[in-house]
């Protein structure tokens, strides 16, 4: 049996028979205020939908800043169901690829481990990275 990369497991689930399964990438239409909320979905009930990710008004700050080894944190919500308006998996458009394609293209990183709560926070960065930046602000603290 052939085992297929991390980041098409999420994708074969979500296409299933109950698209919006924990771990599916979405992007999510909100109304009053209106915004737009791309991100990986945690949670699906009655009362609203939990998500681990970021606003789309932000999503190329946020690549350029993962790139950049800048420390990311995914911003993780519940949106109640008065608000949202619709809810759509990252899938490419034709031609156009999705934004989780487009985030793996500008990072090299797969958008499900950044967007992992407790996970995005070291993200673009080793641990050998936040170990060494950690020692050094410690360093400066005592100076």
């Amino acid at each position: 049996m052939e085992k297929k990369p991390a980041s098409t497991q999420p994708l074969e689930r979500a296409t299933s028979h109950h698209p919006f399964v924990p771990g599916a990438l979405v992007i999510v239409a909100l109304c009053n205020p209106r915004e737009k909320f791309w991100g990986m979905v945690l949670g699906l009930v009655p009362e609203g939908l939990s998500l681990s990710g970021a606003e789309l008004a932000s999503f190329e700050d946020l690549a350029v800043m993962v790139k950049e080894g800048e420390p990311f944190t995914p911003a993780v919500v519940f949106f109640p169901m008065h608000r949202i308006e619709r809810v759509e998996l990252d899938l490419p458009d034709g031609n156009l690829p999705s934004l989780s394609q487009r985030f793996f293209a500008k990072t090299g990183l797969e958008p499900a481990a950044a967007l992992s709560p407790g996970e995005g926070g070291s993200a673009g960065r080793s641990s050998a990275d936040s170990k060494s930046e950690g020692s050094s602000s410690a360093v400066k603290e005592r100076a």
